[in-house]
């Protein structure tokens, strides 16, 4: 329980661990102020351009303390600027509102400093890919698109003059994400979070304290615990939890596999002499498709495409007798071309320009139309989409994509300002989906993915998927930033992800190879849901299909995945029970320092730690393992606590479980699946 206390000219809050926070009369504490900004919006990147136009720095001149809480008296010494702090006091959180009404002048800035060690360690912001610890970082929190074709232009020729170069790296700030969340956890076992949706900047470069930035006045939390785990029970308190997943989801592998109904058949049909473990198959353009310069890409367009997929309605029944379940996609995007945005624009669902036009938003190559959120009656009627044309039709799940692109230029339905409203654009769109489940009754039957996500994301979504890899092992948008994205998010409160086996964008040189397939196929079997993707250029790319030996390994990691069930199931359930994320960093077990900079290991549930190999062309890699006792599943070899250089063949990743686990004996027979 935390306790506030006054002496002299002192506000102290203190806890059980050790955590304190002071507050003193007479030095500032934060600021306050007025500005605008401007966001220039290209393929769902974005442009900023910040006004500030006053900042006044706030003073604590009186303070009333009483057993629950707080309320603080600010001043700034210059105009007539009082701003009245409320400390209320929820077990170990201490939850603070800002009141400005008495303020003469519009408030819509705040700069917060929290104090630091040099030696600190920082994690979250959403879910970011490029780095894991953001100390010596500069975060902006800001949904966006992951990557852009300006980038991926200057990728492409940079490696055709140099080669491939994985381990390259832009300047952190270029990176944008497409789920940013202001909260950040630290390595001395406290959380941040900000009730803003607004753009925040959280600069960890200082060595004795942090910046926050954010653009609105808005509540803050800050927890305090013993553990990471106690952290991370006390933040999902506060934001909320996943539900636990769908008993089929853990059944082996959940194919991707686009083309129609024929292509489907005989892709199945290609798995069965491999004893392949196939718990469903994911057919992205159900609803149909269109060819453009970017590839392979869907018709948005809400409906059975009866002609690409003949007999899909038979065609799930035959799959479901099997024992395999079949899923879609959908985003909250039309197609301009066909009906159903005929009818939102008529009916007026769609999101306006400043001129009561549609407001077109330009994806790859072509524009698409957004159903306006803010409209109850647009939202019911996408919601019965989903209800009628998906989950009456049999969809046992599907890939809510995007969320993304809400432009701040844009007129909403409900005249909230989009500046404010954009974050908070796919946490609604996942709210609908869960809506559309829930009152079918299907809540623990269908599962549904999100990419795009802020705060209540948390609450609503019941998988996040790691977005839009390149198919590539370059350590910020391939293969290897799988690990720190899933952690990020981890600590942020979603324990639950997934990636696309073998990464979804390719572009000469970018062009998936049988070996990274078959990698990739080995880490997503230690993650909840392991599901491939065929990408933007299918036929570039190897598929699960593609070789012999991509066959028999893909087939060996199904069934891996599957023997897994009972404990994948129980850490699910903890995560939905206790908040305890699935995919943990190493520091939530082990308080030893290479664990707190570790980003290309993870915990797996409580007792496995998986390191998977992340190069190209090699065979063996370094792990680090923490204190303890492991047991390599593969050979069954001992290690203790050390940094070891681990065989690892096609189809045996490095992988070790603890000796004294509970599950021991299902990990000893993992390699005879």
């Amino acid at each position: 329980m935390l306790q506030i206390a006054q002496a002299a000219d002192t506000l102290t809050v203190t806890d059980a661990y050790g955590h304190i926070l002071k507050f003193i009369k007479d030095k500032t504490c934060f600021c306050v102020g007025c500005g605008d900004a401007s966001y220039a919006m290209s393929h769902g990147r974005f442009r900023f351009k910040e006004n500030v136009k006053t900042k006044y720095a706030c003073y604590l001149t009186d303070a009333v303390v009483s057993a629950t809480g707080a309320e603080l008296l600010f001043n700034a010494k210059e105009n007539d600027i009082a701003v009245k702090v409320i400390f209320s006091v929820c077990g170990d959180r201490l939850d603070v509102h800002f009141d400005t009404s008495a303020c003469r002048e519009p408030l819509n800035r705040m700069w917060l400093r929290l104090p630091a060690s040099a030696d600190e360690h920082v994690y979250g912001g959403g879910e970011v890919f490029s780095e894991f610890d953001l100390r010596g970082q500069k975060l902006r929190v800001w949904v966006a698109e992951h990557t852009n074709p300006a980038a991926i232009s200057r990728k492409i020729l940079r490696e055709s003059l140099t080669g491939k170069q994985p381990r390259h790296k832009d300047a952190f700030g270029s990176y944008e994400t497409y789920y940013a969340q202001p909260t950040f956890i630290s390595g001395r076992k406290y959380f941040f979070h900000s009730d803003a949706t607004a753009y925040c900047a959280f600069d960890f470069k200082h060595k004795t304290f942090h910046e926050l930035e954010i653009r609105q006045i808005a509540d803050l939390h800050v927890g305090f615990a013993d553990s990471f785990y106690g952290l991370s029970a006390l933040l999902a308190d506060l934001l909320g939890r996943q539900p636990a997943l769908p008993d089929w989801v853990y059944d082996g592998s959940i194919l991707g596999i686009q083309g129609g109904t024929d292509i489907v058949e005989q892709k199945i049909a290609a798995t069965e002499h491999y004893h392949t473990k196939v718990a469903g198959v994911w057919c992205q353009d159900w609803e149909g498709r269109r060819i453009t310069a970017f590839g392979k890409q869907l018709m948005w367009n809400w409906q059975w495409d009866a002609q690409l997929y003949p007999g899909l309605d038979r065609e799930i029944e035959k799959l479901h007798a099997k024992g395999i379940k079949f899923l879609g996609y959908i985003n909250p995007f039309l197609a301009v071309e066909k009906e159903m945005y005929q009818y939102a624009s008529a009916h007026g669902y769609c999101v306006k320009d400043k001129h009561g036009r549609d407001y077109l938003v330009k994806i790859t190559t072509f524009p698409a139309a957004m159903v306006d959120l803010t409209n109850p009656d647009a939202w019911e009627w996408l919601k019965g989409v989903i209800k009628t044309n998906m989950i009456d039709f049999g969809l046992d799940g599907w890939m809510a994509d995007f969320g993304e692109y809400l432009p701040t230029d844009s007129v909403l339905f409900s005249g909230e300002d989009p500046e404010i409203v954009h974050c908070t654009w796919p946490a609604r769109w996942a709210k609908l989906n869960r809506e559309a489940v829930e009152e079918a009754g299907k809540l623990g039957e269908i599962m549904f993915f999100t990419r795009a996500g802020h705060t209540d994301t948390v609450k609503y979504s019941t998988m996040m998927w790691n977005g839009d890899q390149h198919t590539d092992w370059s350590y910020d948008c391939g293969l290897p930033s799988v690990i720190p994205a899933s952690l990020s998010l981890a600590v942020c409160g979603f324990g639950l992800s997934h990636s696309d086996i073998g990464g979804y964008i390719t572009f000469p040189p970018m062009q998936r190879s049988p070996e990274l397939f078959i990698r990739w196929s080995e880490l997503s079997a230690f993650t909840p849901v392991m599901r491939s993707h065929e990408g933007n250029k299918p036929d570039e790319n190897a598929q699960f299909d593609a070789t012999e030996t991509v066959l028999t390994v893909h087939a060996k990691m199904s069934r891996v995945h599957f023997a897994l069930k009972p404990y994948i199931k129980a850490m699910v359930q903890k995560n939905t029970d206790a908040g305890i994320p699935v995919m943990r960093p190493l520091f939530f077990a082990y308080d030893e320092e290479p664990a707190y900079t570790e980003s290309t290991e993870y915990l797996f549930g409580d007792d496995l730690l998986v390191a998977p190999v992340l190069e190209e062309g090699v065979s063996a890699r370094t792990v680090y393992l923490p204190a303890d006792r492991w047991v390599n599943i593969w050979d069954q070899k001992e290690y203790a606590g050390g940094t070891f250089t681990i065989k690892a063949p096609l189809g045996q990743p490095p992988v070790f479980y603890k000796k004294d686990s509970p599950y021991a004996q299902l990990f000893a027979v993992l390699k005879e699946a």
